[in-house]
Order: C-alpha cells, then structure tokens, then sequence
C-alpha cells in the first residue's frame, strides 16, 4: 500500500469488511515480524454504545484481531486512554470491549492508568505515555466524526489518547491545534483504520450519528483528515492542525493526489437501520430519497449541515433526490449518479460533501 492510497469499503458486515480491507492493504508484510508488538488504538472518548456516533465499533477490532491471528501475529493488545471527563474502564464496558477482549483473550491497556515521560516533539515538550511508545507497530482507529471544539476528529487527535490526563488538561491551554500536530511527529500511526460508519455529525461525544457504512484504510494521517474535512463538506483549513501537521512533516494534505481505491460499489453499504436524531431528522426533511445508499445519502446530510450553518437551509426549497430510485427518471434538483436525468445534477458516486456543498451553493 501507498502513502497516497485510501482504501474504502463499503457495507453492513463490519468485521468482514474489516478483514478484506486490511488484506487488500497487505497490513501483514508492512508490520513485517512475526513478534512484533502490535497495537490497535480505538476511540472511547465516552461511554457511548458505538451506534451514537462516538466509539469505534467492535467488530472492527474484531476483524483485525482475526486477521492478524490469521497471519500468524499473537503479540496483539488494545490501548486507550479516555478524555478526562469519563474513565476509561466505563466506555470499555459500554462499548462491549469487555466482552471482546474476553472472546479473543487480548489485553487491554488503560493508558489513563500508565506511566510517561515526555519526548521533543519537533521543538514542543510533549508527555507521552510509556506503553504506547513502546509497541512495533500501532493501528490507529479512529471515528470520522465532528468536533465541537475542533471542527473534526480523526487521525491526528485520536493519538489524544495516548497521553496522560495532565498533558490531554495542558492541550486545551494550549488551543489544542499546536500540541495535536506536534504529537503526531513521535507517536506512531504505521496504520489508520477509519470507523466511518455512523459518525456523529457535529460532536465527539456521539447523539447525531450520520450512517455512512464505510470503513477507510490509510498510511498517511494527514491525508487522512483531509479527505475527512471533504467526506464532511468542510475546508482542510477550516482545522489549523492539519495544515501544521503537514508543515511538521507528518504527511501530506494534498487529497488531489490521493489514489481513491474502491474496493466495492457503494450501494452495497445500504441496508443497516440507525434511528435518526432530531437533528438529522431536521436536515432529512429536505431531501427526497428513493433507495439512497448510506454513503451517498450521510455525504448529503453533512453538506446540508454546512448550509444550515451558513443560514441557507429555509421552508420552501425543492427537495433534493437522492438514490438508486431516481436511475432514469427526470427532476429538478439531485445529487449523484443515480440523478444524471435531472435538470440539475451532480454526478459522482458518491460525490463528497465538499463537492455537493459547492453544487447546492450555486444551484439550489
């Protein structure tokens, strides 16, 4: 796999998708020794079951832990260390980690419990917790999700969790962009794992969570949150962290250079059933969708919440068509391939929010 890949499958059999992602990335030859330490690094930022939007899913540990065993690697752990908020052997349960770790007989590591010390971060003194640096390889899997503090979570901040709750209180005081990029320059991210499948819309603690279905595979971090910024119609500026990340030379945000790997079609994400929120509830009652997949309909939802909070979403407008059922049929506004007959389109499959953010600004 390349720096510049980003692997995406789509579907509702989570493990499974997991287990073709990871051998499609080859992430056994990159981890390379058969005893090699090999950490996955998930998100529990709360004590949320994952379907709110917050938590990575289980079944994607699951998948890799069978993958990996597979490819004969047993030195496998789990770490993480929750926000201060919330301790992390409550989000452990909530999520069902305890009953993971118990099936597969895999550790985990509460790094709110570990020891540290700190490490020049490329000219910033940063606390770093000792059982993090000290695995071979780390498999960082984060939610895409948004941030209310930080416009966007993914990559680069999920690695919040491998520092102790002294320096998580420091990073607030600092404005977290500085700190968040120059962490990235020392803690490992030798594989990310994007959990894309029902990310909150708008907040790291779950409660709006937009069904997309997906699962990412990337090397690059920094890539990786600016392709996130596009898949949730924001600009790679809108998060100063990216850009000084990229500058630090931790990877690069160039996402016209990025190599898009499809590795099914995306209606064959369609079909799991989430119960919508107020809020997505709210932005669904401008749309018109007609057998929609998740990805396309949750890039619709993002862009729709974009315009909401540039005051353009009124009473009134046409509805936008969206899926598989408008295939062929004429109409006035829609988006993705299934809408080409319409008087107004916007091709793709899916496009990204970023693009019909740009489309509905202009024509709708």
């Amino acid at each position: 796999m390349k720096k510049n890949d980003i692997l995406i499958i789509h579907g509702t059999d989570y493990k499974e998708m997991t287990r073709k992602l990871l051998e499609k990335a080859g992430l056994a030859d990159m981890i390379g020794r058969k005893d090699a330490k090999v950490a996955m690094k998930p998100n529990l930022v709360t004590s949320n079951p994952p379907s709110a939007g917050a938590t990575t899913h289980t079944e994607l540990l699951a998948g890799t832990i069978e993958y990996l065993r597979e490819h004969g690697f047993e030195n496998i752990c789990i770490m993480e260390g929750s926000w201060v908020g919330c301790g992390t052997s409550s989000a452990f349960k909530i999520a069902g980690y305890d009953r993971l770790c118990e099936k597969y007989h895999v550790p985990f590591i509460d790094l709110q419990k570990d020891t540290y010390r700190k490490y020049d971060a490329a000219g910033m003194k940063l606390a770093v917790c000792d059982q993090a640096m000290a695995v071979d390889f780390m498999i960082n899997m984060p939610v895409l999700k948004g941030h209310c503090q930080t416009t966007v979570t993914c990559a680069l901040k999920n690695n919040k969790g491998v520092i102790p709750n002294s320096e998580k209180r420091r990073f607030h005081t600092m404005g977290l962009h500085d700190p968040i990029a120059h962490l990235n320059t020392v803690v490992r991210n030798d594989f990310i794992l994007v959990d894309n499948i029902c990310g909150d819309l708008d907040f790291e603690e779950g409660g709006n969570p937009v069904v997309m279905n997906r699962i990412l595979g990337l090397c690059d971090p920094v890539l990786c949150d600016a392709y996130v910024c596009e898949s949730m119609g924001h600009e790679v500026d809108d998060v100063p962290y990216i850009r000084i990340a990229e500058k630090l030379g931790v990877g690069s945000a160039d996402t016209s250079k990025a190599n898009l790997i499809q590795l099914n079609a995306p209606e064959e994400g369609a079909g799991a059933k989430f119960k919508m929120t107020g809020r997505v509830k709210e932005l669904a009652a401008f749309t018109q969708p007609d057998d929609a997949c998740s990805a396309c309909y949750g890039s619709l939802i993002h862009a729709l919440s974009r315009l909401k909070e540039a005051g353009m979403l009124r009473k009134g407008k046409t509805p936008i068509a969206i899926g598989q059922g408008w295939q062929g049929k004429e109409g006035t506004i829609g988006v993705g391939r299934c809408t080409s007959c319409f008087a107004k389109n916007l091709g793709g499959c899916p496009p990204t929010a970023a693009k019909m953010l740009a489309f509905l600004e202009e024509n709708w």
